[in-house]
């Protein structure tokens, strides 16, 4: 998914759009290498919701995580490239779990973007394919329409540096390798597409493009630089991402991320990496079966329960919480049924 100086203050989300400047930040890679003494595990089971800065990658964080919590047992739900700022859910010890259900919940973004100048990596990252400009500017009913063009169910070829495996091998790493990549456009949806504030500017190479700040709400597996891409085309002048902010995952918004500065200060104050626990999580992730007592104890040996009525997958709480397992209806024997399909509490 798509990907510096670093953010300023989370009280005004608009300040967050990312200003891409080589070097401003220094070298993030020394910092995220500083060689300390490996911890005990120190966090209990459950979610971290981080503010990922720019210029570290989502594996980077990972790695922070894991020596913060003491355990390599941490991973994230969704790839934000290193550009991009904003929301990274990461999962410990057996909330790792749960991660497979959150990549594929929707996810908001804050972005801008540049019109009048295309790239080939369909963002600020990489070299200038054309520079067209906007000349006079861009007609703001072209602009609203071509909008709602890309608004709704939609097919979308992704971008060439996606994560995407082509032949067995990333389509990044053959795009870098000089080898030409097509990719096949594929269904996605963009629930919301809209414009905060556009502004004349000056690219560095004198060319008068337009840049065109904006929110968007898409599926997951949606590529906010290939929008860039594809509204740029659209109006005729091509277009590129400058700036991503991620400000929600499914239930997960950014009022509720901390920062990595914020996590390691708690740790170090308390003893204890603080997470989200997985009855919280389950809830902000899934619809909730409240359990008896009964129904806790039989799905803990990994038998089925009454139905709960509701479909897909819903989350087992008992009664004081805990999160026992996750549940699918299906029929059995011509009966309704709820089976565990994970189970988190083992009687």
């Amino acid at each position: 998914m798509p990907r510096g100086e670093g953010p300023p203050g989370r009280s005004d989300p608009a300040r967050h759009l990312l200003r891409v400047a080589v070097g401003e930040r220094g070298d993030p890679v020394a910092d995220r290498g500083t060689a300390r003494p490996p911890r005990r595990p120190t966090a209990p089971d459950g979610l971290l919701i981080v503010d990922k800065p720019a210029g570290w990658t989502s594996h980077d964080v990972v790695g922070r995580c894991r020596r913060l919590a003491g355990t390599r047992k941490v991973g994230h739900a969704g790839t934000l490239d290193p550009m991009a700022t904003g929301v990274l859910v990461v999962g410990v010890g057996r909330a790792t779990k749960l991660l497979t259900y959150v990549v594929g919940a929707d996810k908001a973004y804050r972005a801008t973007i540049r019109l009048g100048v295309s790239t080939t990596t369909d963002d600020a990252e990489g070299e200038t394919l054309e520079a067209r400009g906007v000349g006079e500017g861009v007609d703001p009913a072209a602009l609203g329409r071509q909008v709602a063009a890309l608004t709704g169910d939609i097919r979308q070829v992704p971008s060439t540096v996606s994560a995407i495996k082509v032949d067995g091998r990333r389509a990044y790493a053959r795009a870098r390798a000089g080898e030409e990549v097509e990719l096949a456009d594929r269904p996605v949806t963009v629930s919301s597409f809209e414009v905060l504030e556009s502004r004349p500017a000056t690219a560095d190479d004198g060319v008068a493009v337009l840049d065109v700040d904006v929110e968007v709400v898409v599926s997951s597996g949606t590529y906010v630089r290939a929008l860039a891409r594809d509204l740029g085309e659209a109006l005729g002048v091509g277009g590129h991402l400058t700036a991503l902010r991620r400000t929600r995952v499914g239930g997960y918004p950014l009022d509720r991320a901390r920062t990595l500065e914020e996590l390691e200060a708690q740790a170090d104050a308390d003893g204890v990496l603080a997470t989200l626990p997985l009855g919280d999580a389950a809830r902000s992730t899934f619809p909730v079966r409240e359990l008896t007592d009964a129904e806790a104890r039989a799905l803990g040996y990994g038998q089925w329960v009454t139905p709960t009525g509701m479909r897909g997958t819903v989350a087992g709480l008992a009664p004081d919480g805990t999160l026992v397992a996750l549940l699918e209806d299906t029929t059995r024997r011509g009966e309704r049924r709820a089976k565990p399909v994970l189970v988190l509490a083992p009687a």
